[in-house]
């Protein structure tokens, strides 16, 4: 018996070919955990209050007058731990029998679980920045339609690029606002971080390259700018501005209200919150948090439904805990 590719064709030839590999969504690195002082000492409840203590007073004194004591100021810093997540995922007894890809499927389960949890957390900890009606999960944050002055300097701003009326985006003069902004907070110039929109990124790649073609006879292969795929490396900067080390991310918050009174513009809706401030240590981090519970894996088979049943939960909580070392930037990100 001879084949040919009429016989092949409808009977022995596979129509669609599915290969052993899912495809998996890229991902993006989080780090924003990596800013944020995690409290420990937090034994019992969902509350927690932090004393503070203000400076001494120094005063004029004249011989054999009584002289003058003063008590030191005193306040309270409330804490709470606000969140409950959780994260879900079943795979039915029929499913497990009859797809090919259900050991693969139910494998990622936790690891995908435990993805989208740290992302919520990673939006959590950047909705600090936004002092939008709402949107922030602690309960300070810098006060709306104001520029959030301390000590003569503005740390609420926005872009003081100009494509329009309300089209504000970030340029390098900002970068030297947010640390003048610090400085006059007392603030400590050592381990500054910038965190900004990919938006961002992109004027400040498109800037220097413009400027570094122009004088490409002094620098050749622009600093190795090209060669390097850009300013960007990973998560971080290769290049640092006016001491910020500049790190992207896609989890920064939106706004959802326009403002009003900040400097001289308008912080519209969509604008993005881009934040700096100084990581010199842990006790200087502006942002602030801990976890009541870490997250949880639990897993157990419903017999009524018929399925195998995973869940990973968490509780924490997240504030802004130091105004003073925290400046934002309201970008628009479409600019």
């Amino acid at each position: 018996m001879s084949i040919t590719t009429s016989v092949t064709d409808t009977h022995l030839t596979r129509s669609t070919i599915w290969t052993g590999d899912l495809k998996e969504a890229l991902q993006d690195s989080l780090d924003g955990q990596s800013y944020v002082r995690w409290l420990s000492d937090f034994p019992d409840g969902d509350n927690w209050t932090i004393p503070s203590i203000g400076e001494a007073t120094v005063r004029d004194y004249s011989e054999n007058t009584a002289a003058t004591y003063d008590s030191l100021d005193t306040g309270q810093f409330q804490f709470n731990v606000t969140e409950y997540k959780q994260s879900g995922l079943y795979i039915t007894e029929q499913a497990r029998q009859d797809s090919w890809y259900s050991s693969q499927l139910e494998a990622s389960f936790v690891p995908k679980m435990q993805r989208a949890l740290a992302e919520s957390v990673e939006t959590d900890i950047f909705s600090l920045a936004n002092p939008n009606t709402g949107v922030s999960k602690g309960a300070h944050t810098q006060t709306n339609d104001d520029p959030n002055t301390i000590n003569g300097a503005a740390h609420r701003l926005i872009g003081s690029g100009s494509a329009g009326a309300t089209e504000r985006y970030f340029d390098f003069s900002d970068a030297a606002r947010a640390l003048y902004a610090l400085k006059r907070a007392n603030v400590p110039d050592s381990n500054l971080i910038g965190i900004v929109d990919p938006s961002v990124e992109y004027y400040i790649n498109l800037h220097i390259l413009q400027t570094d073609v122009a004088s490409s006879a002094a620098q050749p292969r622009w600093d190795g700018l090209v060669e390097d795929g850009g300013i960007a490396s990973g998560m971080r900067f290769v290049r640092n501005i006016f001491g910020f080390d500049l790190y992207v991310s896609n989890y920064l918050s939106a706004n959802t209200e326009q403002e009003t009174n900040v400097a001289t513009d308008n912080i519209e809706i969509g604008d993005i919150n881009n934040i700096f401030f100084s990581a010199a240590g842990q006790d200087i981090l502006p942002m602030i948090g801990a976890w009541r519970q870490m997250p949880k894996v639990d897993s157990d088979y419903n017999k009524d439904f018929q399925r195998e049943e995973y869940i990973v939960t968490s509780r924490y909580g997240l504030d802004l805990y130091r105004p003073e070392n925290f400046v934002t930037i309201a970008t628009n990100p479409t600019v």
